[in-house]
């Protein structure tokens, strides 16, 4: 290594020291830290004239202005006062499995290439397959998130359940709460708008069965072919979770693929308390899960599960020549036959190391912490003149709305409760946005972040109550 090179890798050792440092002591602070922040105008427009330069620039000043420029101007979405969206749950341990992952930047689609890496994501897999309740001939692999598991599980299926000539007339079924990766999964493999069909939802914004049993019989009389079932475990919107049993035994009757898109929710498989909610979910034949969710990951850790590996296998295998090489014997099924990734990333090993120094027990907790925590927000509006509970706690969601002395326009209503997600956002203190249930506008908090604690909860709802819009009406009621 020339002298050049020795000393360029003894300022990135001194820098990455004092980024392990500086990180560890900004998340044992992080509760005192802005939850959002504005980025300035200055700032922008220099990234905007920063070009690529003809010359290398000093190491340090790339780096400060990285953390200066780039870092500092991001939403901490793992704030413990993040309650939009799924907030992050990202923990140290699992930020520490990507720096050595990273570091080591193993190839993880093959065995022969990183074995042990292999090893430990086919052992995770298979441990999340008994999670679920999948049989031995199931599989699956680590994706980047929900958005490409399900495009890899509705792949398979596609596959496993049509022929070419029946792919004109199959029909899709999802609820008016599913997740939209899942329409933009469809459009990519194929399917026309018009043949996915939106089923509606009872008054806990869960599928309804008898609607869906209506448009199923609808179509079969139209001589069209039901092919697919998206049922939610954990919706966006509110954490409902679909009837799966009533939901499997229609996919039996009609020959359907049961896809679960449980990339929020599946996380509760992990809790003795909640798992029952999930019931039936192991008679589907896909999930997409979200460690990156729940499970304390940073981003970029999704999984796909499968009841029968083969499906996979059957849409996904390719054996070029210049992978033979590559093959552990003949006919091994590698982690690019599983999916559409040839170069893959290790995943797995991040979410490993978490479940190696916490335990599955802890993790469980965690998920029961966030369910108590969306509970005690909703006893505190319940307990709220001029409040009213649009969806109640379900896996860590609810969703409430200021609804003044009840005398106002549908309208009026949906301005003032956009304002009070605006105010408290733009305070820095905490981020709750909304969204549209029965089209009402509403504020939705998810409460999942184990670093959240009551005096949190309280806080913050007592700043929503205290908005200045609130103020006017003269109705502001606080907690003590």
């Amino acid at each position: 290594m020339d002298s050049k090179k020795k000393e360029l890798n003894k300022q990135v050792r001194k820098l990455m020291q004092e980024f392990v440092g500086q990180t560890v002591n900004f998340y044992n602070h992080l509760h005192e830290q802005s939850v959002c922040s504005s980025s300035k105008k200055e700032t922008m427009e220099h990234l905007e004239m920063q070009p690529i330069p003809q010359y290398g620039r000093p190491v340090r000043e790339v780096y400060s202005e990285m953390l200066r420029d780039v870092y500092g101007n991001t939403i901490l979405e793992q704030h413990p006062r993040s309650f939009s969206c799924i907030p992050s749950t990202a923990s140290l341990l699992s930020w520490m499995g990507d720096i050595m992952t990273n570091a080591y930047n193993p190839h993880a689609s093959c065995q022969i290439n990183a074995p042990a890496a292999d090893l430990i994501e086919k052992k995770l897999i298979r441990w999340m397959c008994g999670l679920v309740g999948y049989p031995q001939r199931s599989g699956g692999l680590f994706v980047s998130g929900g958005s490409i598991a399900n495009l890899t599980a509705l792949t398979a299926a596609r596959d496993a359940k049509l022929t070419y000539a029946d792919r004109s007339r199959a029909v899709i079924y999802v609820s008016d709460q599913t997740h939209a990766s899942v329409a933009k999964g469809l459009h990519i493999i194929g399917f026309r708008k018009d043949q996915i069909h939106m089923v509606s939802t009872d008054s806990s914004f869960c599928m309804d069965i008898s609607s869906l049993r209506a448009a199923i019989r609808n179509d079969v009389e139209s001589g069209k072919k039901p092919f697919a079932m998206i049922a939610s475990a954990g919706t966006t919107n509110t954490g409902s979770v679909d009837p799966m049993q009533e939901i499997a035994g229609l996919c039996q009757e009609y020959g359907m693929w049961m896809h679960v898109d449980g990339a929020f929710g599946a996380s509760a498989l992990l809790s003795d308390q909640y798992r029952k909610i999930l019931s039936g979910i192991e008679y589907s034949d896909s999930l997409s899960w979200d460690a990156h969710k729940w499970l304390l990951q940073t981003y970029g850790c999704g999984v796909v599960l499968i009841r029968n590996q083969s499906d996979l296998v059957h849409s996904f295998a390719a054996h070029p020549e210049y992978l033979r090489d590559s093959e552990t014997s003949e006919g091994s099924i590698e982690f690019w036959d599983l999916g559409p990734e040839l170069t893959r990333p290790a995943r797995s090993l991040k979410l490993w190391i978490t479940l190696q120094a916490l335990g599955k027990k802890e993790m469980g907790q965690i998920i029961e912490h966030g369910c108590v925590l969306a509970g005690l927000a909703e006893r505190m509006i319940r307990e709220s003149p001029g409040w009213e509970i649009v969806s109640p706690a379900q896996f860590g969601i609810v969703n409430f709305r200021y609804i003044s002395d009840g005398k106002m326009s549908e309208d009026q209503l949906d301005s003032i409760n956009q304002e009070i997600s605006r105010e408290i956002t733009e305070s820095g203190f905490a981020q709750i946005l909304t969204t549209e249930l029965h089209e009402k506008k509403v504020l939705r908090m998810c409460t999942i972040n184990p670093e959240t604690t009551e005096k949190d909860i309280y806080e913050t709802i007592n700043r929503l109550k205290q908005s200045r819009i609130i103020r006017k009406t003269g109705e502001d009621v606080s907690f003590e």
